[in-house]
């Protein structure tokens, strides 16, 4: 495999880990995607689901060469980084606000 595969998929994963920890830590999300999220920490928590699974997918799949033993761990990796991916995507919607009891209003 040429290295500069490698070295772009280590980017990638860093990068991604990078930003779901910010996102988690700080609730910094970058400003490309600020607007629409409105839930930074579960935003992060997807970034963070999706760059283990990218890593696990890649480095145990197209980086590691033809090996069919390793195939189900990397098809698991790609399974959680769409779960990532989907976390993330509940990240940009309001989450459920508690019922106010009835009478409670004015309190």
């Amino acid at each position: 495999m040429p290295w500069y595969f490698v070295v772009g998929a280590v980017l990638i994963a860093t990068a991604q880990v990078g930003l779901g920890t910010a996102a988690v830590t700080r609730r910094w999300i970058p400003p490309w995607v600020r607007p629409r999220v409105v839930r930074p920490k579960l935003w992060g928590r997807g970034g963070l689901t999706g760059a283990v699974g990218w890593s696990l997918f890649m480095f145990l799949g197209p980086l590691r060469g033809p090996d069919a033993g390793m195939m189900p761990y990397a098809l698991g990796g790609m399974a959680l980084f769409v779960a990532g991916l989907m976390v993330q995507m509940t990240g940009r919607h309001p989450g459920r606000r508690p019922a106010v009891p009835p009478g409670t209003e004015g309190c």
